[in-house]
């Protein structure tokens, strides 16, 4: 059993998990309050995430719904002071807020590709800019302080009409190289999972008819990842030693073979 299971080595922390209205971000909610974090849940289904929260503290956990559109940089502010006020300073941010739209280039999709822009890059960004100061902060009073961002293994690996959500990510990606240049110094870790085919909700927003059977095949033919596999990955990021980061990890289905 791992060790994970049976303490709980977050305890004292505040975490905060964007996109936490489903998939990835409800689950990491989940394991880090069982772990003892307080937590609070952002994303922009109010009902989604009062529900997670009830469930939470139904379990003995603490947390709390703050509604919120990432891609607002005002409304961003306005709940990380909430959060300040209410829980105290946060030292776990889960970036994790994310949508892929694919599509062929030549379909001249630029809504979805301006949605896709908005949500997994300025609205990752937007995160960071409100809650930085917490991290600093945070490291600066001898606490760990973590910066965990959602990427994909598609920001490395080449897939036909993913062109746009994969440049996404592969920013994603490279912005967490770069950022553990500026903030490891600081002892803020800062890391990225890039996980595989993920049983969530993010395929049911594909249109295209061939990427969505490509997704809907390897559904039905692997032992395809569950949201609480990555859950249990980022746990265990925030929780290793202060000194140790754990940078970048893939998490693939073990029968994914791109």
């Amino acid at each position: 059993m791992s060790t994970l299971l049976t303490r709980t080595p977050l305890a004292g922390r505040v975490a905060v998990v964007s996109g936490a209205s489903s998939g990835i971000g409800a689950a990491t909610a989940t394991r880090l309050a069982e772990l003892g974090a307080t937590v609070a849940v952002l994303a922009r289904r109010k009902d989604k995430l009062d529900a997670l929260a009830a469930t939470i503290t139904d379990d003995g956990g603490t947390a709390i719904a703050v509604p919120v559109d990432v891609t607002d940089r005002d409304a961003v502010h306005a709940a990380a002071r909430r959060i300040a006020d209410e829980l105290g300073t946060a030292d776990l941010v889960v970036n994790n807020a994310g949508v892929q739209l694919v599509s062929s280039i030549t379909d001249l999709r630029q809504d979805d590709w301006q949605r896709q822009i908005d949500l997994n890059i300025t609205g990752v960004m937007n995160v960071i800019g409100a809650f930085l100061p917490h991290l600093t902060a945070a490291a600066e009073a001898g606490k760990p302080a973590d910066l965990v961002t959602t990427s994909s293994i598609a920001a490395t690996r080449i897939l036909e009409k993913f062109s746009v959500y994969s440049g996404t990510k592969a920013y994603i990606s490279h912005l967490t190289r770069l950022l553990r240049v500026e903030l490891g110094c600081k002892n803020v870790r800062v890391a990225t999972v890039e996980p595989g085919m993920v049983d969530t909700e993010l395929p049911d927003h594909v249109t295209d008819p061939d990427a969505s059977t490509l997704m809907a095949d390897l559904i039905e033919q692997i032992d395809v990842l569950q949201p609480e596999d990555v859950a249990e990955t980022i746990a265990f990021i925030a929780a290793v030693p202060r000194h140790v980061n754990l940078t970048e990890i893939t998490i693939l289905p073990t029968a994914q073979a791109i």
